[in-house]
């Protein structure tokens, strides 16, 4: 598949136009149109949703307009860390982070590393486990910043310093913001706010002892930052890690841990029989340097 018809399919998909597009490529109208049924012939599905001249995208073309606009990405990134030149590392190092104190503190690393490389760009995003795995699994992210527990066994991984204490997160002048302690009898009356993530919820259970049954979940989510305000309407307790307060730095709203206490590591991740790009691999050297690990290795977290 040529890379050009990837751009003619995008530019299409965004002007939802054939005339737009062809002048906007500077080609004609029946070779645009051309370039776009081969190429659904060629995927042996329609693209493209033909109404009263315009071209709306079928479902199968809304994928592939994500997949193509990866590629083409991947592609311009290639190309740069193959032209790099000898004396000065550039390249992009595309790495997502958790919400959590490691995150806070990767980004103090990126500081350092660009003052040291300033040819090399940063692509961050944040997500949680399942969305973060899914972009290093697809190759569209070099690195993956992770709480434990992680299905990590196709995975490289560097354990990181630092460690979350879990508990539960309310408004501060709520009564309970006094307690030192939250115990799963505490948790079996309040109304929840929970991780998406089965595996998590399982981890925090097995440590309390909860009966999941006995829960009043509310509300599901994949990001903290989404739940503030159903927090700050004090209706709601969210269960989640002390470092989310620490990075979204939310007023009046206060953590309290669990009793018994359950404390979670971090892991930086990257597939295994990929070889990273010289300034992520660079990056990578860097975080292990800071984290007094000589160097990354092979396996899946403890």
């Amino acid at each position: 598949m040529d890379t050009r018809v990837l751009k003619y399919f995008l530019t299409v998909a965004h002007t939802n136009n054939i005339t737009k597009a062809a002048e906007q490529l500077h080609i004609t109208q029946p070779t645009l149109s051309r370039q776009i049924m081969d190429l659904e012939h060629e995927l042996a599905v329609p693209l493209f949703d033909r109404r009263q001249h315009r071209m709306q995208l079928t479902k199968a073309g809304i994928l592939f307009q994500q997949r193509a606009a990866t590629m083409l990405q991947l592609l311009d990134q290639t190309k740069d860390e193959l032209h790099q030149q000898d004396r000065e590392l550039v390249g992009t190092v595309s790495l997502g982070c958790a919400v959590s104190s490691a995150s806070a503190a990767l980004m103090k690393l990126v500081v350092r590393f660009q003052a040291a490389h300033p040819a090399v760009r940063f692509k961050i995003f944040d997500g949680d486990g399942d969305f973060l795995r899914r972009q290093v699994d697809e190759g569209t992210a070099d690195l993956a910043c992770l709480l434990e527990p992680v299905e990590a066994a196709k995975y490289n991984y560097l354990v990181l310093p630092q460690k979350e204490q879990w508990g539960v997160i309310m408004r501060s002048d709520d009564p309970l913001a006094s307690r030192e302690r939250i115990t799963k009898e505490d948790l079996y009356k309040l109304p929840l706010i929970l991780p998406n993530r089965n595996i998590i919820r399982d981890e925090v259970s097995d440590v309390l002892q909860l009966d999941q049954n006995k829960l009043n979940v509310k509300v599901t989510h994949n990001l903290p930052s989404n739940v503030l305000e159903l927090i700050r309407t004090g209706h709601y307790y969210t269960v989640t890690i002390k470092g989310v307060t620490t990075v979204l730095q939310a007023p009046n709203i206060h953590f309290i841990p669990f009793w018994p206490a359950k404390e979670t590591g971090h892991v930086l991740v990257w597939r295994k029989n990929n070889v990273l790009a010289p300034a992520a691999e660079k990056f990578l050297q860097f975080v292990a340097a800071e984290s007094n690990k000589k160097s990354p290795h092979e396996g899946g977290p403890h």
